[in-house]
C-alpha cells in the first residue's frame, strides 16, 4: 500500500507540474552562425528575463546550417554572418540586426601591424608562405581558416580572395573562437575572426592602413564588413515577431553594441 501510495503521489506531483497554470512556455529555436551566436544568446537571455513564459534556445552550427534549417522549418530564426546569395533568399525574410568586421588576427609576438588586401590574398592562397616576404620574421606562415559553410569564411572569400582559392593545407577550425585560440597559441599563425570575438590576447591587423573599429565599420572605411542576420521563413508571427521587434528597440540595439557589434539603427561613434 505504501508503494502504491508513493506512485500516486509522484503522479499527482507530475500532473501538477505539467498542467498547473503559468508553466506553459512559448518557445523560439535559433541556430546558425557561431559569430552571431554570442549576440543571439545575450539577446535571448535579456528577453527571457522580461518574458518568463518564453524559452529561447540558441545554437551554432554555421551560417549555412542557419539558412538551411530555417528554410526547412526546423528552427524559427536562422542566423548568418554573410549576405545571402540569390538562390538562398527564396521565401526568407532578412533582418540585419547589426554589422560586424572580419578581423585579421595574428599572434601578439608578431611584429606586423598592417597588410594590404593583395598581401592577404597571397598569404591565404599560399603564394606568400614566409613572414619575411611581408616584412616579418623568417618563419613559415601558418594559415588558420574556418570550415566550408561558415559565413565568416564565405564573406572573407568574397571580400578578399575573389576567385582565388584558399590554400588547401590551411588549418581548419570549426568556430570563430577556435580560430582565435589557435592564433593565440602559435606565434607564426594568421587567421580571420569576427570582431565581436576579438580580445587582447591576439593582435588585430590594419587592412590597407585602416584599423577595425566601430567607427570604421560604421563609415565603411574598413574593407571587411559583414551583416549579422536574423532569418525567418516568411513573415514572423506571435512571440517570434515580438522578439525580433524587441531586438530593434533601443534596449535590444544597446545589447548588440555591448557585444562589440555595430547596431543596425543606432547612431554610433567610437567617442560615445
Amino acid at each position: 500500500m505504501k508503494w502504491k501510495g508513493g506512485i500516486i503521489l509522484i503522479l499527482i506531483i507530475l500532473f501538477y507540474l505539467l498542467f498547473r497554470p503559468g508553466v506553459h512556455y512559448e518557445r523560439i529555436e535559433i541556430a546558425g552562425s557561431t559569430s552571431v551566436q554570442p549576440v543571439a544568446e545575450k539577446l535571448a537571455a535579456e528577453y527571457m528575463k522580461k518574458h518568463p513564459n518564453v524559452k529561447i534556445n540558441v545554437q551554432g552550427g554555421g551560417s549555412g546550417m542557419g539558412i538551411r534549417t530555417v528554410q526547412q522549418g526546423v528552427v524559427d530564426i536562422g542566423t548568418s554572418s554573410k549576405a545571402l546569395k540569390t538562390e538562398e533568399k527564396d521565401g526568407l525574410m532578412e533582418y540585419v540586426i547589426g554589422k560586424d568586421g572580419i578581423v585579421i588576427a595574428v599572434n601578439k609576438e608578431n611584429p606586423i601591424d598592417d597588410l594590404t588586401k593583395e598581401q592577404l590574398r597571397d598569404i591565404f592562397s599560399g603564394k606568400i608562405r614566409n613572414w619575411k616576404e611581408v616584412g616579418g620574421p623568417d618563419a613559415e606562415i601558418h594559415v588558420i581558416v574556418r570550415e566550408e559553410g561558415s559565413g565568416t569564411r564565405s564573406s572573407f572569400q568574397s571580400l578578399i580572395m575573389g576567385d582565388v582559392k584558399i590554400r588547401s593545407d590551411a588549418i581548419v577550425q570549426g568556430s570563430t573562437e577556435s580560430v582565435k585560440q589557435a592564433v593565440k597559441q602559435d606565434p607564426h599563425a594568421i587567421g580571420f575572426v569576427s570582431m565581436s570575438h576579438m580580445s587582447e590576447d591576439v593582435k588585430a591587423l590594419k587592412v590597407d592602413g585602416v584599423e577595425p573599429s566601430e567607427r570604421t565599420i560604421t563609415d565603411g572605411s574598413y574593407p571587411l564588413v559583414v551583416p549579422f542576420l536574423f532569418l525567418t521563413k516568411g513573415e514572423p508571427t506571435g512571440v517570434v515577431k515580438d522578439f525580433i521587434k524587441w531586438v530593434f528597440s533601443p534596449e535590444g540595439q544597446n545589447i548588440i553594441r555591448s557585444e562589440k557589434v555595430v547596431p543596425a539603427i543606432a547612431n554610433v561613434s567610437d567617442d560615445d
